[in-house]
């Protein structure tokens, strides 16, 4: 089988320069010989001039075709690991046998290579492109390529952003001829940093190949070099910047002819056809031409996404002898006072970072219909705008992002951070200058590109640098705005910044009960421009091990394998599906109240979540409400979180979600409105519905007209709970009309006073004692109320809130868990109504209650109420749980259910639903466990993690040294 495929590849490079005689672009698609530069010798070698060992087909990667080496543990990987664990840590012994190697960082590539790898195939070129100019087209290669024709190197380039345009010779002559790559994906001298989205390990991968197109391409040897769309609303026309290249060495005449036609719009319009003659010198010429559109023009925004293909033909006398074709769209944005304005409206950016993990290929989509479903998929769930951090997308997203009407905000291709620095005169500041001005030419007449920054998060002299960067850019193209970088809320302001994406007003402040009163306004008063959050989020849900079977291509989860095969090996293998969609659910509230808090802050121009999918590297950090390819995981649709996140949300402000039937439930109604009808007549509505989804109360707010921006004021809410008898969830649903825009939040309603039996003939203590111990083998029962007594688990920190991007990046800091699995059916909750998972009713009870580390209990023990440990240890661990001891029969809750009860409904309520079900026949524990086990809960000491490095991310900098 190998013999026969290796001369079937042989006859298609033989027949391939017979084929491409027929073309007027050769498309270079196909097999090429291929060969790697393990020792970096092949210049020397003169490998141009030889024939390859191997083959590979291009477009391609290395891993694709399983080029490279499989990867051990003696791979260098591109990019930091905080935590090196791994490699010393005994219990991961298991995963690092040879043939078997389970890295925890991120995916694991089937192939990995980092140098030199060569490419090589025959062109023919045509007869008749003799005498013409004649030019090699790269789409995105990675990184760097050398190309040579025959035995002469032609030229090279290195870019992440733009394709490679090599022109060939215009000595070559036509017939067969030998074209050989050079390509290398090592950090060069202007080195982004190891941790750029560009080519980090810990997303796509540092690959080598060429995806994308492929071609060999000839024209006239005078052409059209470039054409750059200016639109101007006010005047109804766009401004066009032509550049004519000359390779002729004579100056010449010509004629430029061109005419625009809309699409992607339900209205056709077509411009009138101009005409311009032009002489044009041996060094080229730059023209400035006006396209009127006129009273029928249509603008581009995110809800009517029109788009014009403008058309611009170059003739020589009556005889066209080049035409080019580009997409664009009116569109116009700037910053006025805090807000962005486009065509003149306000707007608000409800965004996702994308961080180019893509694992099927290991590089980002190179066609538009991958992209428009990204796009699609993100408008569902109420986004319009897109960050590419560190990095830029192909052509066919801008294409996509047009289309489907959405705001990109691409950067350069660096993270000039953890091995690199930016404004210290290294090459990455002319390097990353000049990415961003190409980037800009190749996809500036998009309408989705917005907004530009330089990169994320440098370290160095770096303010002076994106200044520099900032002042220039606004006086050399206003067809978006800019910001230097995208950085967190340690990093300097930067002064000339048209907007600002920062951190520093994002998160929960669950330290505190949970309210809807505040907003992020103190963070961002004295902010003059537009402020866009930096990466909100970042809240972890369990891993899905049924995502496993997904990664059918370059890189495989075997992290995902390893945390697996850890949750088997510590008796939980069974609950990974709950422990996902407990920790989802979670994870969905902690997105719905940070962006409800952004939404509810005067003059917040946006935010960018990091994010909507799963982020793969950096330890795995599983932050989407979606899987890395963009699918749900079952907790949360796409109707689910538009309702808090959309172009029209109403919002209250409230303070607890958490009421006695003797308060009344109390809420301020606002409106979030960035709609597309500029001016709108709402008309507010509200219902108060049980758990059986039967309303107990409605009404109506008064109607009022609206603009778009948010902290509108619907009106006040003032709700009796008198009618409630016992503890219940309660829904509140807002509807704004003619919108049929709805969100909705749940409070939970206790009794204001209660009859807590006494304890009877229960013995409630507070550690293990003797008289525990007697009590038990004497048949009796015990409640041990061992709040800040444990010592086996207190190690493990637990919050309401989960764990932030993950522990194994930031270095184990807390918290340590990702919410709790209830067993919500069991009999003690008859009289404390609950899920199966958190939510913000149990606040008091598990904010910073110390968890019991249950490692030592016979297999198949299962906690009451078992909060969710971080996927790299999955300890058993657990803040309620019974069982039967000796003779007798015990409940331990490391939760506290006896201090200020007058003030803790909730804990109250749940003493009181503990002691029924204790004095109860219902108290009958299914697990038998030994006194010493239990015993060791109040000894023994916890094992402490050590990540085996002192290097830490910059948040913890501060922390670690």
């Amino acid at each position: 089988m190998k013999k026969f495929r290796k001369s079937l590849a042989s006859m298609l490079l033989a027949l391939l320069p017979i084929l491409l005689l027929q073309a007027q672009e050769v498309n270079l698609a196909g097999p090429w010989s291929f060969q790697m530069d393990r020792l970096d010798v092949g210049i020397q070698e003169a490998w141009f001039n030889k024939p390859l060992d191997e083959t590979i087909h291009l477009p391609g990667s290395m891993p694709e075709y399983d080029k490279g080496d499989i990867p051990g543990l003696e791979t260098q990987w591109t990019g930091s690991l905080y935590d090196s664990s791994f490699y010393f840590n005994p219990a991961m012994a298991r995963y690092r046998q040879p043939g078997r190697v389970k890295f925890p960082f991120f995916l694991t590539p089937d192939r990995h290579y980092v140098g030199a790898a060569w490419y090589q195939r025959d062109v023919v070129i045509p007869e008749n492109w003799r005498g013409q100019r004649i030019v090699l087209t790269l789409e995105r290669p990675h990184i760097e390529t050398m190309v040579w024709l025959d035995n002469q190197l032609i030229g090279k380039d290195s870019s992440f952003c733009v394709p490679h345009c090599i022109e060939l010779p215009t000595t070559v002559k036509p017939g067969t001829h030998r074209l050989t790559l050079r390509i290398d994906n090592r950090i060069k001298s202007a080195n982004v940093g190891q941790d750029s989205h560009s080519l980090t390990d810990q997303t796509q991968g540092n690959w080598n190949g060429v995806v994308g197109t492929m071609t060999l391409a000839s024209t006239p040897l005078i052409f059209l070099e470039d054409i750059q769309v200016y639109p101007d609303l006010s005047k109804r026309e766009a401004r066009l910047a032509i550049r004519l290249e000359n390779r002729s060495g004579k100056t010449m005449k010509r004629l430029l002819r061109w005419q625009a036609r809309s699409y992607n719009s339900p209205t056709s319009h077509e411009t009138d056809r101009y005409s311009y003659a032009v002489t044009v010198p041996d060094t080229g010429l730059t023209v400035q031409l006006t396209l009127p559109l006129g009273d029928a023009m249509q603008t581009w925004d995110e809800f009517n996404p029109a788009l014009y293909r403008l058309s611009v033909e170059l003739l020589a006398g009556t005889t066209t002898q080049q035409t080019k074709s580009l997409s664009f769209g009116m569109r116009e944005i700037v910053c006025k006072g805090k807000w962005f304005y486009l065509n003149g409206r306000k707007i608000q950016l409800r965004g996702t970072v994308e961080n180019c993990c893509f694992p099927k290929t290991g590089y980002a989509p190179m066609d538009v219909a991958a992209w428009e479903r990204i796009f699609r998929i993100c408008k569902r769930f109420g986004l319009n705008h897109m960050r590419f951090h560190s990095w830029c997308p192909p052509e066919a997203a801008f294409e996509a992002a047009d289309l489907v009407g959405m705001y990109l905000q691409p950067e350069g291709p660096s993270w000039p951070n953890h091995g690199s620095s930016l404004g210290d005169g290294k090459p990455i500041d002319r390097f990353l200058m000049e990415e961003t001005k190409r980037l800009s030419k190749a996809y500036g007449n998009h309408p989705s590109f917005v907004m530009l920054a330089a990169g994320n998060e440098p370290r160095g002299r770096w303010v002076a640098w994106v200044t520099r960067f900032v002042n220039e850019w606004k006086a050399s193209d206003s067809r978006r705005v800019y910001t230097g970088a995208s950085v967190g809320g340690s990093w300097a302001w930067q002064p000339a910044n048209q907007f600002h994406v920062k951190a520093g007003a994002r998160g929960l402040a669950w330290n505190r009960k949970p309210e809807s009163l505040s907003d992020f306004k103190p963070s961002i008063d004295t902010v003059s421009v537009p402020f866009v959050s930096h990466e909100t989020g970042q809240w972890c849900a369990f891993p899905n091990f049924s995502e496993i079977r997904k990664y059918t291509g370059v890189n495989k989860a075997r992290n995902f394998e390893l945390f697996q095969e850890e949750l088997a090996l510590h008796d939980m293998g069974d609950q990974a599906a709950a422990f996902l969609m407990a920790s989802g659910h979670l994870q969905t509230l902690c997105y719905k109240h940070e962006i409800e808090k952004t939404l509810r802050t005067p003059d917040y121009a946006g935010f960018q979540l990091l994010s909507l999918n799963d982020y793969s590297g950096q330890g795995t950090a599983l932050v989407g409400v979606l899987d890395v390819f963009w699918e749900e995981k079952g907790y949360c649709r796409a109707e689910d979180f538009s309702r808090f996140c959309g172009p029209v949300v109403p919002l209250i402000r409230t303070s607890s979600f958490v009421l006695t039937n003797d308060q009344p439930l109390n809420a301020a109604a606002e409106l979030s409105y960035f709609a597309a009808p500029t001016y709108a007549v709402v008309q507010p509505s509200w219902t108060l519905t049980n758990e059986g989804g039967v309303v107990v109360a409605a009404g109506t707010l008064p109607e009022r007209p609206v603009e778009p921006g948010n902290n509108i004021s619907l009106g006040d809410l003032n709700i009796d709970l008198s009618f409630v008898k016992t503890p219940q969830r309660l829904t509140l649903t807002v509807t704004i009309a003619p919108f049929n825009a709805s969100n909705d939040w749940d409070f939970h309603v206790y009794p204001a006073t209660v009859a807590i039996p006494e304890p009877g003939d229960v013995l409630v203590d507070h550690s293990w004692s003797p008289a525990v111990a007697q009590r038990l083998a004497e048949g009796g029962k015990v409640l041990l109320l061992c709040d800040g007594r444990v010592e086996y688990g207190k190690d493990i920190v637990n919050t309401l809130a989960p764990v932030f991007w993950n522990t194994s990046w930031f270095k184990m800091r807390p918290p340590h868990t990702t919410g709790m699995l209830i067993n919500d059916h069991h009999p003690v909750f008859r009289d404390f109504p609950t899920r199966s998972h958190v939510d913000l009713s149990w606040w008091e009870l598990v904010q910073g209650a110390q968890v019991m580390q249950l490692t030592d209990f016979p297999a198949g023990f299962r906690p009451i109420v078992q909060p969710i440990d971080t996927w790299f240890l999955s300890r058993k661990i657990g803040l309620l749980f019974e069982a039967k001891v000796g003779a007798g029969r015990l409940m331990v809750c490391s939760m506290d259910l006896e201090r200020n009860l007058d003030s803790r409904p909730v804990a109250r309520q749940l003493y009181l639903s503990l002691m029924n079900y204790l004095q109860s026949n219902r108290f009958k524990p299914a697990f038998t466990v030994e006194a010493k086990v239990v015993e060791d809960l109040f000894l023994k000491a916890g094992q402490r993690s050590n990540t085996f490095t002192s290097d830490a991310p910059d948040e913890l900098k501060n922390l670690v040294h």
